[in-house]
């Protein structure tokens, strides 16, 4: 003899494996479309354009705080000594990113083909 309780059980179980494999489909699908969409990457040179404006705007900032400095203007000394720090920061790590791939360039380029 079948328990009635028993299939009332298996119906639930099925229920529940049925709902799980619609929940499957349904995100299965939206990641398709988001597979589809490429990712916009900075271009080297555009990265490297935005990073000497950064540096540059460092540079006229710090100079800017001089000058009123230096005028009579009220401008703390420390805001003036840390803004030209940071320029001078922002330009010496420039400096190095840049040997690092002239180096890397001409060592590339020296390598036998």
């Amino acid at each position: 003899m079948i328990d009635p309780t028993g299939s009332a059980h298996a119906q639930m179980l099925m229920d529940q494996i049925r709902a799980y494999q619609t929940k499957v489909s349904e995100t299965r699908e939206p990641d398709a479309a988001i597979a589809s969409t490429e990712v916009q990457k900075p271009k080297f040179n555009e990265a490297v354009r935005a990073l000497v404006e950064s540096v540059n705007d460092a540079q006229l900032d710090s100079a800017d705080m001089r000058s009123a400095f230096e005028r009579g203007e009220d401008v703390p000394l420390t805001d003036v000594v840390i803004s030209m720090q940071k320029a001078s920061l922002s330009f010496e790590a420039t400096l190095q990113v840049r040997n690092k791939v002239l180096r890397a360039y001409e060592e590339i380029m020296n390598m036998p083909v």
